[in-house]
This record gives structure tokens, C-alpha cells and sequence, in this order.
């Protein structure tokens, strides 16, 4: 049986299943791009004829200046896509399925078609220093005796675009990184994982990052633990501690090299409100003891005098490495303010005794912390965002994870159009927000850190999360691998850059105008299509 191969362009923002019909799809031939910038579209390939996968050679010609990636586009598993009352219309679809997510890189310059819709991914990073022009990108197919090329034009327009504002963070779970692999922490085999894993999250436009210099007491069911990754060495003897920063010397020297340009020490108490300790493992004159955690009071003597010891000496050696002044810290994870008030008002004055409380930030949800003094930076879910802004906090910064995901609050799930991830960047360029946080770069845990899950076959945290929650890169063999919602996201970081540079010619008050064009742009009001929020972008670009 003759084998016959369809190919189509496609924008990078469309979602294609396995059983997606592409007839009605709009193929493109043009992108836009500042000099600077990364875009990315996909080819769709489906095959007649043939009862099995065929072979097809691919290669790429275009300016040498311009780096190209050739992925392709890896379906999972999603039993939990969506929960059924958050579904707002704006979903691709909510049924368990299989799921396109995984971008790997081809091997052999190779790909395989069948019955079935694939898509080729291609990113295109420009040059800052590419002259203004019209740059074709020719992508050519070849299989039995035939070839098919595939062009797309990429017009560079002449301006760079800037460096990105906003900070950005998603929480980088070192534990789970020698889980997955089976390394022993912090062996030569994991630390050259963490530093793949370092410049991956650099790559996807990640800035800050989650330093765990005792294990971070984060996603931990009560009385359990998750994987010893402490950086800090403690030591105690004559009733004295002392420390060694041996290990966070050489995790902060990787991090430069890549580009990291902040750091956030992780939490020095429980989530939630649990008043008690991360786990703190100390060299003492018996050995290794687990001093402090499920089993110590926070805000018992013996650990606000760990901490008063420790706390300086730290700021030392940080300010001694040039990070300080780019060093933030937390206390805990979103406290209540009815249940939690006197417990976390009791830590954060205890740490901000010690470190300015401008440097102190955490998620939470209540205005009320700051009105009473206990924020001065506040990382805020984009559901209660414009309650704090009603109250005239400037310069918030936002965070979503499993929640909101109705109401088309943006957010990053399987089951979310890759436009409702990319929205983000526009809206924090609305409302002035200084920074974004995620709680899963990688976290390879089933909910509460109860067990370890096979990201590949499990998206949604042991069906506790919404599909894709959880994490937004997989650990590939030879390190991570990224995902459709890194790029989106990553998009959306450069739209912001865009709006700022926009602003520079016309002003903030123009470029507003320009973005909401089609009606006003709030955390749950924008275009609810792809086409429309690519469109936004468009009339920036011109």
C-alpha cells in the first residue's frame, strides 16, 4: 500500500492531539520576532496508507545566526485533567486521556509518522545582534523517494527586545531530582543533574531560585519526611553551633554560571501553620542527629536560639559570596489569618528581628497580614491579587497551582489552551507586578510527599492536582526535558518584555490601551482563544 504524508504549519500555540482533526486549522507562513527573542511553531504530520509507523528524515536550513530545536511533541497520561466544576469553556477538554506535553528533542534526525496527528516543534532563537530582515526557515521532509519542504518566514523587526523584569520562580525540589534517578544526594552524578536541571530552569526563563539550605518543609504530610538535601552543614559541640557552607559555596557558583540572578531560602518553618521546624540534621558528639523537626516546637527556646545563631551566619557568608542584597527568605507557606495569625506573627517577628523585613516573602491570600504589618511583600494567588491592589499594595507579586483553575484564571494545566498559561505575562504587565511564583518545577511526589510518582505516567500528583500542576519539565534521561507550558509561559515572559519596551515609545497608559484593544484585561477578563491573545502580540510587534 502506497504511504502518502500530510504536513501542516501550524502556530506554536495550538494544542494538537492524537485524534485532533486539522482540516479547519488556519496554516501560517510569517512570525514576527524582536531581536533577542524565541519563537516557536509546529509542523502536524499524519499519515495514509500503511499499516505501520514510517520513517521520515528531517533537517533544517536557515541563517546560521539563528539556533533551531527540533522536538517533537510527546503525548501523557491524564487521569485527573480537570475537576469537573472548573471547567469555564476555556479548556481544550476535560475527559482523562493522553495529553501532548513533552517536547524531546529528535534523535537520528528522524521522526515517524502514522494514522494518527504529530506535530514537530520548532524554536528559533534570533540573535541580538540579527539585522532587521525577513529570515525564511525551511524544514524539509524526506520519506521513499519524496520531499516535502515546509517554510516559514521569520520577520525580525529592528529592536531588541530587553532584558526580562519580571523575577520569576518555580520551586526547585533538589530532593526529587536523586529520588527519580536513584543518585545519593549530592554525589558527583547529582550534582551534574541538578546543574541540567539549573540551566533547563534557566532556559524557560526561570531567575530565582529555591535554595534549600535545610530540607524545605514544603509539601510534607505531618510526622513524615521527604529526602535529606541540606546545604548547610550544622555542627554543635560544648553547646555551640557551628556551620559550613561548603556545599551551598558550590550551589550558588553553578547558579551564576547559568544565569541565576536571586535566591530564596526555603521556608525556616512548616507550611500551613503548623508551627514546627524543618528538619535539621546536626553533627553532634554522639553523630548525626535529626535536631529539629515534626518534633520541635517552633518557637521553643532551643530553636529561636539555632536560629539566632545561625541566621547572621549566614547573612555573612551570602554577603560574602555578592548574593545578599539579591537574597530573599521565607518563614511559612500560606498561613490562615483566622487560624494561623498569633503563630506566624510570632515567626515573622522573630525572623524579621534578625533580616529586614523587605527580604521576608511569602504566599498568602489575606490582606489582613499586611494590614497588620506582618508582609511587606507578599506573594498573593491571582484569585485575591486585585483585593490587595484595591487596598493599594503596588507592585505585588502573583502566584496560581492548583487552584484557581475556573473563572479563566490562567494557569498551566494539561487541560488549559496554551494561551490561557501565556495570558500571565500581559497580566502581571497590567497590574505592575514585580514577580511570579509556582510551587513545582519538578516535583516528582504524589501529593503530601506520601510516595514518588513516574512523572511520564503520572501527571496529576496520584489524581490529588489537576493534570500538570505539579511539575512543567520531565526528568529525560540525560536530564529534563521541557514542556509545551514551559514554552507557553515562557512566551508570556516575553510578551511582558515587549510591553515594556512598547512603553518606552508610547508610555504605560498607551500600551494598556493597545493590549486591551478588544476590552479590558483583568486576571479573569482577556481574549478567550489562542488567535486572540497572539493577536495582542501582534498589534505590540507593529
Amino acid at each position: 500500500m502506497a504511504v502518502n504524508i500530510e504536513f501542516l504549519q501550524l502556530s506554536g500555540m495550538e494544542k494538537i492531539f492524537l485524534d485532533s482533526d486539522c482540516k479547519d486549522k488556519k496554516e501560517i507562513d510569517t512570525l514576527t520576532a524582536l531581536k533577542g527573542e524565541r519563537v516557536s511553531y509546529q509542523i502536524i504530520y499524519t499519515m495514509s496508507g500503511g499499516y505501520f509507523k514510517h520513517p521520515v528524515k528531517v533537517k533544517a536550513e536557515h541563517d546560521n545566526r539563528i539556533k533551531t530545536e527540533l522536538r517533537e511533541v510527546l503525548n501523557v497520561p491524564a487521569q485527573l485533567p480537570a475537576r469537573a466544576e472548573d471547567n469555564d469553556g476555556f479548556y481544550e477538554r476535560t475527559a482523562p486521556g493522553l495529553y501532548p506535553d513533552i517536547l524531546q528533542p529528535i534523535k537520528d534526525n528522524e521522526i515517524y509518522a502514522n494514522e494518527y496527528c504529530h506535530s514537530l516543534y520548532v524554536t528559533c532563537s534570533i540573535p541580538k545582534k540579527m539585522a532587521a530582515g525577513i529570515y525564511p526557515v525551511k524544514i524539509i521532509f524526506s520519506y521513499n523517494e519524496a520531499t516535502v519542504v515546509k517554510i516559514l518566514n521569520i520577520k525580525v523587526l529592528d529592536c531588541v527586545l530587553p532584558k526580562q523584569e519580571i523575577t520569576y520562580t518555580q520551586w526547585f525540589h533538589t530532593d526529587c531530582i536523586a529520588d527519580y534517578y536513584g543518585f545519593e544526594v549530592f554525589s558527583n552524578e547529582h550534582w551534574q543533574m541538578i546543574e541540567k536541571f539549573i540551566a533547563t530552569a534557566v532556559k524557560t526563563g526561570i531567575n530565582m531560585l529555591l535554595t534549600p539550605i535545610f530540607t524545605p518543609p514544603l509539601d510534607t504530610e505531618i510526622g513524615y519526611e521527604r529526602t535529606t538535601v541540606q546545604l548547610v552543614d550544622v555542627y554543635f559541640k560544648n553547646n555551640t553551633y557551628t556551620f559550613g557552607f561548603e556545599k551551598l559555596k558550590k550551589w550558588i557558583k553553578i547558579c551564576k554560571k547559568y544565569g541565576i540572578e536571586k535566591f530564596e531560602i526555603a521556608h525556616l518553618f512548616t507550611q500551613w501553620g503548623t508551627g514546627k521546624t524543618p528538619k535539621i540534621v546536626v553533627e553532634t558528639e554522639k553523630g548525626k542527629e535529626k535536631m529539629f523537626g515534626w518534633h520541635t516546637d517552633a518557637l521553643g527556646a532551643e530553636y529561636k536560639t539555632f536560629l539566632c545563631t545561625f541566621l547572621p551566619e549566614l547573612i555573612r557568608f551570602l554577603t560574602s559570596e555578592g548574593i545578599y542584597d539579591n537574597t530573599y527568605f521565607h518563614v511559612s507557606d500560606e498561613p490562615e489569618y483566622k487560624k494561623d495569625y498569633n503563630i506566624y506573627k510570632a515567626e515573622y517577628e522573630l525572623v524579621s528581628s534578625i533580616i529586614p523585613a523587605e527580604k521576608i516573602m511569602d504566599a498568602m491570600s489575606d490582606y489582613r497580614f499586611c494590614k497588620e504589618g506582618l508582609s511587606k511583600k507578599p506573594v498573593v494567588v491571582t484569585s485575591a491579587a486585585e483585593d490587595f491592589i484595591n487596598h493599594g499594595i503596588k507592585d505585588i507579586w502573583v502566584y496560581y497551582c492548583c487552584i484557581p483553575t475556573d473563572k479563566f484564571y490562567s494557569n498551566r494545566l494539561l487541560a488549559m489552551p496554551l494561551g490561557r498559561t501565556r495570558m500571565m505575562g500581559m497580566q502581571m504587565y497590567k497590574y505592575n507586578s514585580d514577580g511570579f511564583l509556582h510551587w513545582a518545577y519538578n516535583f516528582y511526589n504524589n501529593r503530601l510527599s506520601k510516595g514518588a510518582i513516574n512523572p511520564f505516567m503520572v501527571t496529576d500528583a496520584g489524581e490529588d492536582f489537576p493534570a500538570g500542576d505539579s511539575f512543567s519539565v520531565y526528568p529525560g534521561e540525560n536530564g529534563p526535558l521541557e514542556s509545551l507550558r514551559s514554552e507557553a509561559f515562557f512566551m508570556g515572559l516575553q510578551d511582558n518584555s515587549a510591553c515594556r519596551l512598547l512603553e518606552r515609545y508610547i508610555g504605560r497608559d498607551e500600551t494598556i490601551k493597545l493590549i486591551e484593544y478588544d476590552g479590558e484585561i483583568t486576571f479573569t477578563k482577556y481574549p478567550y482563544s489562542n488567535d486572540g491573545i497572539g493577536e495582542i502580540r501582534e498589534r505590540i510587534n507593529r
